[in-house]
């Protein structure tokens, strides 16, 4: 399980990369190995307002259907649109090419979000 120190995580298996007021979103790689090979992806648009703790899109593999659930409050700024054709490069590369959406924070990040050592911790159970 590969999981990068400069990054938060969430106890759902999403990651955080903070870069200035924007924040990157994706699902890591143990997320994307429980699944499984990724199918389809829906992810919110441009303008859409993502809410901390609440659903903002869906991931299907050929295991299972699973919701993905909101690090953070925020606007979406971008979502990566490669992924509707090949949905798969989430399970090649979790972290860099397989980023699920970009959002303008509204306010700081949330507090509740690990450390590499905390979610590699957590998921060790």
């Amino acid at each position: 399980m590969i999981v990068p120190a400069d990054l938060k995580y969430t106890r759902s298996d999403e990651w955080v990369r903070l870069e200035g007021d924007t924040a990157i979103i994706g699902i890591t790689d143990y997320a994307q190995h429980e699944l499984g090979e990724l199918v389809y992806i829906e992810l919110p648009s441009t303008g859409d307002q993502l809410k901390e703790e609440v659903s903002f899109g869906v991931v299907e593999s050929v295991k299972a259907v699973s919701e993905l659930i909101a690090p953070l409050s925020g606007e979406v700024v971008g979502s990566n649109e490669t992924l509707s054709d090949d949905p798969s490069i989430v399970n090649k590369e979790p972290y860099e090419a397989g980023w699920l959406v970009k959002v303008r924070l509204s306010g700081s990040l949330p507090s509740g979000l690990l450390s590499a050592a905390e979610y590699a911790a957590y998921r060790a159970h």
